[in-house]
């Protein structure tokens, strides 16, 4: 059966994420001097840092981002509904701790938790062993990018309308995230969900963005954007991109080098995660090119699987799979033993009957919105 566009967008916005996180992986964590030492300009996927290997991060395998994201997109099918915190908290614990899956950085079915960072282990310490409650579990955590790297299928499901995925992705990545982690995995969503609607581009994905967006990644996403506009040539934009977002990036400059007097992982209503920000920024160095933003953000080096994850799903939906180039597809099925499509297709018929339903709930609001409108009824 020939698929509707928005199986196309579904599909490009799944692989387009999954691709932008296994270009980058190979490089996580290095700054673009010491990538152009190894790799040259990487321009397609690359075997891992310390070389040939059957395991470890390259050659096309993706990272936890994508591992997420893919749980998160089944969630949603089991509901077959939109989420609310408890039902994604009760969800997002079996199937993290309880479930082997295959990860390929390993080589081995194993419970992805084990492959997990500290805060997304908080997932399981807080709302299973501390027993919190899911409105309150993200309280406490670190503050990092790990709810919005898997923050797409939130998105997805509310494709064409930015402020319900902000709305719905506040609500239940509350669950994992607080302060600018949260902020940033509500925005992630905005922006792919503004990225279904058709005709979208960059620049309207951006604008869905600071629409919404409070405080620091706002300010964030604004400083950054406007650098991002001096450039055509990604290559020449990432020094300068980097520069625009460090004054509201906590990290330090060796993304390695924790715990030295830095106020990174802690609250605040002025910082933000880098990685959205320099997502949003390379849409606009690139024109929305999906190929062109997944090599600038593998290039970029820092946490760039995961702003590669999330250009990709931006990207993805508003260009569809079509842009994708095909051996890039085959190498994600190959190397990680997954296939994409039949969880595209059944979230792209998901986000239709979601709609369906939102459109009948409103036909019934304004009947009734019609009686309240009409002439009281006469006193007895």
């Amino acid at each position: 059966m020939e698929r509707n566009w928005l199986e196309h967008k579904v599909r490009g916005a799944l692989y387009g994420a999954a691709i932008g996180d296994a270009l980058g992986s190979p490089a996580e964590g290095k700054t673009p001097a010491a990538i152009r030492e190894r790799f040259g300009w990487i321009e397609d996927f690359v075997e891992p840092w310390n070389g040939p290997s059957a395991i470890g991060k390259g050659d096309g395998r993706f990272s936890d981002d994508t591992h997420m994201a893919t749980i998160l997109g089944r969630i949603y099918l089991d509901a077959d509904d939109h989420l609310d915190v408890f039902r994604f908290a009760r969800a997002i614990v079996p199937r993290i701790a309880d479930e082997p899956i295959w990860v390929p950085e390993h080589g081995r079915e194993m419970p992805l938790i084990e492959r997990l960072f500290y805060p997304e282990k908080w997932l399981l310490m807080r709302l299973r062993l501390a027993n919190a409650d899911p409105r309150l579990g993200g309280v406490g955590n670190m503050v990092n990018c790990g709810a919005a790297m898997y923050a797409a299928p939130v998105g997805i499901v509310n494709a064409c309308d930015p402020e319900a995925a902000y709305r719905e992705a506040i609500e239940i990545f509350g669950a994992h995230q607080w302060s600018y982690g949260l902020e940033a995995a509500v925005v992630v969503a905005a922006g792919v969900a503004a990225a279904f609607v058709p005709g979208a581009t960059a620049d309207s994905i951006v604008d869905a963005a600071l629409a919404l967006a409070q405080e620091g990644t706002r300010s964030a996403i604004a400083a950054v954007v406007a650098r991002a506009r001096q450039f055509h040539d990604w290559r020449e934009a990432l020094g300068p991109l980097r520069d625009a977002v460090r004054p509201f990036d906590a990290a330090p400059e060796n993304i390695r080098d924790r715990g030295n007097g830095t106020d990174d992982w802690t609250p605040s209503r002025v910082r933000a995660i880098e990685e959205l920000p320099i997502a949003l920024g390379l849409l606009i160095v690139t024109g929305g090119d999906l190929e062109s933003s997944l090599l600038a953000a593998a290039n970029y080096g820092r946490d760039n699987d995961s702003i590669g994850g999330m250009a990709g799903a931006m990207a993805g939906a508003m260009r569809g799979d079509g842009a994708i180039r095909r051996d890039w597809i085959d190498r994600i099925n190959t190397e990680n033993r997954v296939d994409f499509n039949p969880l595209a297709r059944d979230l792209a018929a998901l986000t239709l009957r979601l709609q369906g339903r939102r459109f009948a709930a409103a036909e019934r609001r304004h009947r009734l919105f019609a009686d309240l409108a009409a002439a009281a009824p006469a006193a007895h």
